[in-house]
């Protein structure tokens, strides 16, 4: 070969190589990016080109698909009652992505998920459409409607688990939004989306305030002080006098001491003071348990967990580092404490759980076809209490909803025992703003079962600023909740 035939081929050789190494870096290097490339249209018109497999509870699709009328994309999401659902689901918009269940399970969804490569194989031999995989919650219906239509047009949230697997029963939050109202790709879709963001509606429609909203869980903390108190030795007994004043002075001020709205607090007992809501008695006892060891407890209940999937993150549950004041404080739920309603259900379930908390979870198979494919295995998060703890707890609490005295009696079920704590946060600079009210519990069976815990948020209403509006605004809707569960396993 001649010179300048052989200068050709290395030049012709070279291009090929610089051609094969582009093509491998597009193919193995880019791959993803240029999958997730918001320009990249082909992949959305391949995601919607059939139908999406259904996020199912009780064994029915509470999701489906329909053909779009116009565009590239065949098939949009719809869902059966989707603002009460929404909070479960999340939304998934051929014009504005997905979040929650339908952006982490898209994979299964779409049928694009390694794990039915199999499964499509064989439909791609026999000339079957590709079909989505089905998501199945732990959800119950009755309790999800029984939440829904408890909050109604007040702003809040409810979170019910079953205190021994950690499964999510109920997950709802108000006001809500349709996702269906924006699934397609139309200018209709683009009015829908634009009303329900927090820019164009101060309710914030579209904020899960089960998981994503921390808010002070007033005085339902007092439960995790007295539990700190007995795990401590800051008291032996329930039934021991606790040596508080009323008022009580704050460690380290001198400005107005701290007061009770009702009840004889003056050297209460642990018991009465959870049944009353004695302020007095339970600052004092997070003072003396400690900063340190508060945190210490409070994290035993979940608080300080930046990773809390259920699959979809919820916000962390704040217990601060504070001064001696603002400590006491945090211990009646006040000061810089904070907590989602799916923390506080945590507490009640641990509780009721006799003192083992189980890990959240409300996915509980994939299914391909009906067969499963990933089976969520239920996850012991932490011993919270001890069982002798969580015993006496829990003799407390169910004070609070049968004794006269009591805070909670509007949370009694016929045929069970409740145990529940109400709340009444304050919020607003120098509590200017309407209080929150709460209400956690728990209803255990005549077998000694626990099926079902709840914490109830209620962000506006006819609070009154003490703590038995958390028994009269949220402790119904509670009681409710868990009626749905009880009634749903006879």
């Amino acid at each position: 070969m001649n010179k300048p035939l052989r200068r050709i081929a290395i030049f012709c050789g070279l291009l090929i190589l610089a051609l094969l190494i582009r093509d491998n870096y597009l193919q193995y290097v880019k791959a993803d990016d240029l999958a997730d490339d918001t320009e990249n249209r082909r992949v959305n018109i391949e995601r919607y080109s059939t139908p999406r497999g259904n996020i199912i509870v009780d064994g029915k699709a509470i999701t489906g698909s329909v053909e779009s009328k116009s565009g590239d994309y065949k098939y949009k999401r719809t869902w059966t009652n989707g603002p009460m659902w929404a909070p479960v689901t999340g939304y998934s918009s051929q014009a504005f992505g997905a979040n929650q269940l339908e952006k982490l399970e898209d994979g299964i969804l779409t049928g694009t998920d390694d794990r039915l490569f199999f499964r499509n194989t064989l439909d791609m031999i026999t000339g079957k459409e590709q079909e989505g995989g089905s998501v199945v919650t732990t959800l119950n219906g009755a309790a999800q409607k029984a939440a829904y239509e408890g909050l109604g047009d007040k702003k809040g949230a409810v979170a019910a688990i079953d205190p021994a697997t950690g499964k999510i029963l109920a997950l709802v939050s108000t006001p809500s939004y349709d996702p269906s109202k924006f699934a397609g790709n139309s200018d209709k879709d683009a009015e829908a989306w634009n009303a329900v963001q927090k820019k164009n509606n101060p309710d914030d429609p579209m904020l899960n305030r089960a998981l994503r909203e921390v808010y002070p869980p007033g005085s339902t903390f007092k439960v995790v002080t007295a539990a700190a108190a007995l795990e401590n030795g800051e008291v032996s007994g329930i039934d021991d006098a606790t040596k508080t004043p009323d008022p009580y002075q704050l460690p380290e001020t001198t400005g107005d001491p701290l007061t009770n709205q009702h009840g004889e607090c003056e050297n209460a007992t642990l018991k009465y003071a959870l049944m009353v809501s004695c302020n007095t008695v339970f600052a004092k006892m997070a003072d003396n348990v400690g900063n340190e060891k508060m945190i210490e407890q409070a994290e035993k209940f979940g608080f300080n967990n930046p990773e809390l999937d259920t699959p979809v993150r919820a916000a962390e549950s704040i217990y601060p580092e504070d001064n001696a004041p603002q400590n006491a404080m945090d211990g009646i739920g006040q000061a810089s404490n904070r907590a989602t309603p799916l923390q506080m259900a945590m507490v009640a379930s641990a509780i009721a759980n006799d003192g083992k908390l189980m890990k959240p979870y409300m996915v509980d198979q994939l299914t391909s076809n009906l067969d499963p494919i990933a089976t969520t295995d239920p996850e012991e998060l932490s011993q919270a209490v001890s069982a002798e703890t969580a015993q006496k707890l829990q003799e407390m609490m169910e004070a609070v909803v049968n004794d006269p005295q009591g805070t909670g009696s509007s949370a009694r079920i016929d045929g069970a025992t409740v145990g529940g704590k109400t709340g009444t946060a304050q919020h607003g600079l120098n509590n200017s703003e309407k209080p929150y009210a709460w209400f956690i519990s728990y209803a255990k069976l005549s077998d000694g079962s626990s099926p079902v815990a709840v914490a109830v948020v209620v962000e506006d209403g006819a609070a009154n600023r003490d703590d038995i509006s958390g028994g009269g605004l949220a402790g119904p809707i509670a009681r409710d909740v868990m009626k749905a569960v009880i009634d749903s396993k006879k």
